[in-house]
């Protein structure tokens, strides 16, 4: 008896199975893919122009509730700590800046304004006098008071100063 040779007549049946369930796979996908754009296609979204025109009607009305730090700076100084701690009821404290020069608005640290104090029944105000660009409080403080007065320079400008600042000096 010869033997037949063994083929495996399966294999390509199974091969044609596979490519009929991948088919059917890939069928079904489409099918989902289209499905779900079609459920894209019917979203309904808001009227975005309609938005837009009430955003700009109302303006700066929807920023009128925000609460913003406001802050005037008089002056500046520079102290040591041995005369901070010597501050009391009726001590004066010198500042940078003159009597009359504008004072400065800061809005969020930031400087927005220069003014003029005035006092309107008996309250402290500011008059707005110009309105500031761009600028750091850093470089808004050096550009309005100029650079921070040195000890000699004090001395020399009053005799006063002078007195308190030989005091301090042999404090030291």
């Amino acid at each position: 008896m010869a033997e037949e040779p063994v083929t495996n007549e399966t294999q390509p049946d199974a091969t044609t199975d596979s490519v009929d369930a991948a088919e059917q796979a890939l069928a079904e996908t489409e099918q989902a893919v289209e499905q779900v754009a079609d459920e894209a296609r019917n979203v309904d979204l808001p009227n975005f122009q309609q938005v837009l025109a009430d955003v700009e009607a109302s303006g700066l009305n929807l920023l009128q509730d925000v609460d913003l730090n406001v802050k005037i700076e008089l002056g500046r100084t520079h102290m040591l700590v041995e005369d901070v701690l010597r501050l009391n009821e009726g001590s004066v404290v010198e500042l940078d800046k003159l009597a009359g020069d504008p004072v400065d608005v800061f809005v969020n640290e930031r400087l927005v304004a220069r003014g003029e104090v005035i006092v309107l029944n008996d309250n402290f105000c500011v008059r707005i006098s110009e309105v500031v660009g761009d600028e750091t409080p850093d470089a808004a403080a050096t550009d309005s008071a100029g650079p921070a007065p040195t000890e000699s320079d004090e001395s020399q400008a009053d005799p006063q100063t002078a007195e308190v600042a030989a005091e301090a000096g042999e404090a030291q």
